[in-house]
């Protein structure tokens, strides 16, 4: 196992252990974690819309940054592998869903309830009905820019394109965001 050397004074006496890089990693990743977490949630949520998967892949993306930590060419972008790797993996989970639900059994139409709910869960289901309709690439811009609160450069890296491909795809998705919302109203 590969390491660095650490000295350590204990008393009168100093030891000498390694210090594996993994540990490097545990401790980086503890502090993203704790800073990012909820933030990375939110955006596979908006993207699966589905939280508990959501928290799995944001999980699967803090174990693949771990298992890549020695290969990162700069360990200060490690906030953004992870965004990047969270679409990623929400990108993975959304075909095969698609494709499971393609070939899935037709279920029985569910009878209306009598309560339909209050208001705000109305709009809040009109939006995200809207922004699921987008084109994905859209939709992707959309939900890392207002929900994830990133900038049009952190949205680039993390969806691997150009900033003029985000602008235009976030131009695009407001304009057809609007125009659905304007014709469910």
């Amino acid at each position: 196992m590969t390491g660095t050397l650490a000295l350590y004074e204990t008393g009168s006496h100093a030891v000498v252990r390694t210090r594996r890089a993994s540990d490097d990693a545990d401790v980086a990743l503890t502090g993203l974690y704790t800073a990012n977490y909820g933030k990375l949630v939110r955006i596979a949520a908006l993207l699966l819309d589905d939280v508990g998967l959501s928290e799995e892949v944001v999980q699967d993306a803090y174990i693949k940054v771990h298992a890549a930590w020695g290969r990162l060419r700069d360990q200060r972008a490690a906030e953004a592998y992870l965004r990047t790797a969270v679409v990623n993996l929400s990108r993975s989970r959304m075909r095969r869903r698609q494709v499971a639900q393609k070939h899935a059994p037709k279920p029985m139409p569910d009878a209306e309830s009598a309560e339909q709910g209050a208001m705000d869960a109305l709009d809040r289901d009109r939006v995200l009905a809207a922004l699921r309709s987008l084109p994905r690439r859209q939709q992707e811009c959309l939900v890392l820019r207002y929900y994830g609160d990133l900038s049009e450069a952190q949205i680039a890296e993390a969806m691997g394109i150009s900033a003029g491909a985000v602008k235009s795809h976030a131009s695009r998705g407001m304009s057809a965001l609007r125009e659905r919302l304007e014709e469910t109203a």
